[in-house]
């Protein structure tokens, strides 16, 4: 525990109560003593770049290369995006593909191209790959939309997950959009992003960084063309950005630069080309359209104070009718819980919820649930014995459930990246159903702690089942709140197949 998280501790205690502050404190320090234990040191660290090509071998839609110091598999897919992936990384696993990954689309070819490189050409784009490494985007008219310059690796000498970098280059007139939620905006300036969801803990601003979801997906327009490229890792990372700028008279254009620096996985990569609606298109195809709502979804939505429990929110409801305002949703937020559990309705505040759910839809009005995915550690209680039992939660590299702090208090985390826990969670949703509930609103789910100052509840080192390969949270992190949608979304799916899932997650 450093200086910074003992600040942030000790801020926390004032502003949540001594006890629960005494938690947080209890916590961080718990998270550091595990990630002390539990991740290896990196020590002494071998850099690596890919070396001289020395051999080619073509394949459907384009082919392997292989380096003096590693290999690169690259081919173009039927929806014209193109794959490539360093170190044999293959498109799949994936948690960002909608179902299986598109085929190769049989028409691209590998060929040779001058000085010792070779090419991928397809309908829609070109991809160069020099024999030391390099790759370059190209339109169908061979106008360079993207140059990467030959990765780099740092490796433990002692074994371990390889960092590695990725320097790109673009047009001098390109513009930079994406990497998931920014609160900068939609175009992305200059300086250097996080790739790690975290709670902001207070109100954001435009420089606030990170936040709730980044995605390491850049959208660049120019001229030229737009592209899109997509890093396919989860990692811990960092993407750092420069605008270029274009030569006034006779001076020169400066090309934009792109940095991704990424603690481990994966070195692969789709890239999509042609007009900004062909793009997302493509992006679509590859990882699923979004998912229609109901229609009562899509009107005025209003939070009131679940703490007052029923009476409270037919008060904000008759307000809303008394001041001529619409409203077509309510959510009830951590207030209408039991203070222990996570699915348990509190029944002093809301004695009887299905009744009041019954009476806001007979007004047009639907009702949602907050839900997140801490548990609360209390021996005795349905969701944490069931869990247990189910062997559900989180555990470090010692063999431990994990232990953090949420608003019950002492909490533990499901394992979403474990396809029976996702059936298992999944199905705890019939309670909320059977409430009259209509809709549910994940948070807290980067996962962040209670106190929301911004650092990851479970360690590093805990341990993920990530689809039965094993790994830990340094992977598992960044997909965590999507897993935990996904239980969500099939769990209600199967419950109730009449009806449009309406699951949003912060």
């Amino acid at each position: 525990m450093d200086g910074r998280d003992l600040v942030r501790s000790m801020k926390s205690v004032g502003s949540v109560g001594a006890a629960q502050g005494l938690r947080t404190v209890r916590a961080a320090w718990r998270r550091r003593r595990a990630d002390a234990i539990g991740l290896p040191p990196r020590g002494p660290e071998r850099a690596r770049v890919p070396g001289t090509l020395r051999e080619v071998e073509p394949g459907l839609g384009g082919g392997l290369l292989r380096f003096d110091r590693s290999e690169l598999r690259i081919f173009v897919a039927v929806n014209g995006a193109v794959f490539w992936g360093w170190d044999g990384a293959a498109a799949e696993p994936s948690y960002a593909l909608a179902g299986r990954g598109p085929d190769p689309d049989p028409r691209a070819a590998l060929e040779p191209d001058k000085d010792g490189g070779w090419r991928v050409v397809a309908e829609r784009v070109t991809v160069v790959v020099s024999r030391h490494g390099a790759m370059e985007v190209l339109t169908p008219g061979g106008v360079t939309l993207r140059r990467d310059l030959p990765p780099r690796w740092w490796e433990p000498v002692g074994g371990g997950a390889a960092r590695w970098m990725q320097r790109s280059e673009v047009a001098a007139d390109a513009r930079f959009f994406g990497l998931g939620g920014r609160a900068s905006g939609p175009r992305l300036r200059d300086g250097t992003y996080r790739l790690w969801n975290t709670g902001p803990g207070r109100a954001g601003g435009r420089g606030d960084d990170p936040s709730s979801v980044t995605m390491p997906v850049q959208m660049v327009v120019a001229d030229a063309g737009t592209h899109l490229v997509f890093h396919d890792s989860s990692w811990d990372g960092t993407v750092t950005l420069r605008e270029g700028a274009e030569g006034a008279g006779s001076g020169h254009d400066r090309a934009g630069t792109s940095e991704l620096r990424m603690d481990g996985g994966p070195l692969r990569c789709w890239a999509m080309v042609g007009t900004p609606a062909r793009v997302l298109l493509a992006w679509a195809s590859l990882t699923g359209a979004p998912a229609l709502p109901p229609a009562w979804a899509l009107g005025h939505h209003h939070v009131p104070d679940a703490v007052a429990g029923e009476d409270g929110v037919r008060r904000a409801v008759a307000e809303h009718r008394e001041h001529g305002l619409p409203l077509d949703v309510v959510h009830l937020g951590v207030g209408h819980f039991d203070a222990r559990q996570v699915f348990t309705v509190d029944q002093e505040r809301f004695p009887k919820l299905p009744v009041l759910a019954e009476e806001l839809r007979l007004e047009g009005i639907g009702m949602v649930s907050v839900v997140g995915p801490a548990v609360g550690a209390v021996p005795g209680t349905s969701v944490y014995d069931e869990g247990t039992g189910r062997d559900a939660f989180v555990r470090d590299a010692s063999g431990e459930v994990v232990e953090g702090v949420g608003w019950p208090g002492e909490v533990v985390f499901p394992d979403f990246t474990h396809a029976g826990v996702r059936a298992w969670w999944g199905g705890l949703y019939e309670e909320r159903l059977a409430q009259g509930f209509a809709g549910f609103w994940h948070s807290l789910d980067e996962p962040t702690s209670f106190t929301a100052f911004g650092e990851a509840t479970l360690p590093r080192s805990a341990r993920h089942a990530l689809e039965g390969r094993g790994g830990d949270h340094r992977e598992a992190h960044n997909v965590y709140g999507l897993c935990m949608a996904e239980a969500a979304y099939e769990g209600l799916r199967e419950r109730a197949p009449l009806e449009r899932p309406f699951v949003f997650s912060r």
